[in-house]
């Protein structure tokens, strides 16, 4: 007979690092918001904005704008989000960028990090005053940014994870300095529309961007062994796919809608003395801990290396 663990509170949004500001309100409409870049991040968000159903100054078609700098997937994001979003391309377009910034009030970076000079420089002359820029390319730090605008720029890094593409993400969010109450809640609720946020100094960023950002892999990984190891004993593939894959996806849900631990959640599963707490007595004879630990050191590493490369 398992043992029940106790039940617990379950948690209404994650706990913030970053005290220093107090807490806004939510808006109740989103000034106009352009997208530059529509790779798969800034798309997850994109997707969350639309299927939000949240109100956006200036309405379907002219409020939300993004940009490609290829033709064809900019007609596919005009099409797939019809009469909703107004889709630009640099292949078209030079000035794509420039003509997508011109009186939005969030601006998204979401072009490849060795881009982002770049797109600065062509945008800075044509931000809105007031307007927020939100950057989400790995390694580039607020003061870079900041530093190619106008004085006064409200500047975001934004570390979100691909669980943004189906609503269940978690993003890192960090606000450079002199940022109002306003625009911190407002940014943290265009990400609200994709999973959690949690706010923390810059500083933190690639300490999160190790165990979130990243963190998707490790679990594939993980289910990939988990997979073969089922064929090991003998399920034909598509067997052990569906056994190793599902068990993954309902013992997420179930972390995530019981209000419990995974340390709760673990005990419950594992009777003393039996089948589970023997194979968790061999799994952790590889010492999954310190080399996780490990793993985690070496990405904030080469996050490091990566923010010096892109100063």
């Amino acid at each position: 007979m398992t043992e029940r663990a106790p039940e617990t509170p379950h948690p209404t949004s994650p706990a913030t690092s970053d005290t220093s500001l107090p807490s806004a309100s939510a808006p109740t409409e989103f000034p106009a918001i352009a997208f530059l870049g529509v790779g798969s991040m800034n798309g997850a968000i994109l997707h969350g904005l639309v299927a939000s159903g949240l109100s956006v100054a200036g309405g379907a078609g002219d409020g939300i704008r993004a940009t490609n700098r290829s033709a064809a997937k900019a007609d596919a994001l005009a099409s797939e989000y019809s009469g909703l979003v107004h889709a630009l391309s640099g292949e078209r377009e030079a000035d794509a960028n420039s003509t997508a910034v011109r009186g939005a009030g969030i601006v998204v970076l979401g072009v490849k990090p060795y881009q982002v000079s770049e797109v600065l420089r062509d945008i800075r002359g044509e931000l809105a005053p007031g307007a927020i820029v939100v950057s989400v390319a790995a390694g580039v730090t607020i003061a870079s940014i900041a530093g190619a605008l106008p004085n006064g720029t409200a500047v975001f890094r934004a570390m979100p994870n691909t669980p943004a593409r189906v609503g269940a993400g978690v993003t890192g969010l960090a606000a450079g300095p002199g940022v109002t109450d306003e625009q911190r809640a407002l940014v943290k609720s265009l990400f609200e529309t994709v999973g959690a946020v949690l706010e923390l100094p810059e500083s933190r960023i690639d300490d999160l961007s190790a165990v979130s950002g990243s963190g998707p892999a490790y679990l594939f990984a993980f289910v990939e062994q988990f997979e073969q190891a089922a064929q090991n004993i003998g399920f034909t593939a598509d067997e052990a796919r569906l056994l190793a894959d599902q068990t993954v996806i309902g013992a997420a849900r179930l972390l995530d809608e019981s209000g419990q631990t995974a340390e709760q959640l673990r005990i419950a599963v594992t009777s003393p003395g039996g089948t589970t707490q023997e194979a968790l007595a061999v799994i952790s004879r590889g010492g999954q801990v310190e080399n996780l630990t490990e793993a985690l050191r070496a990405a904030i590493d080469r996050a490091h290396e990566m923010a010096a490369d892109n100063a």
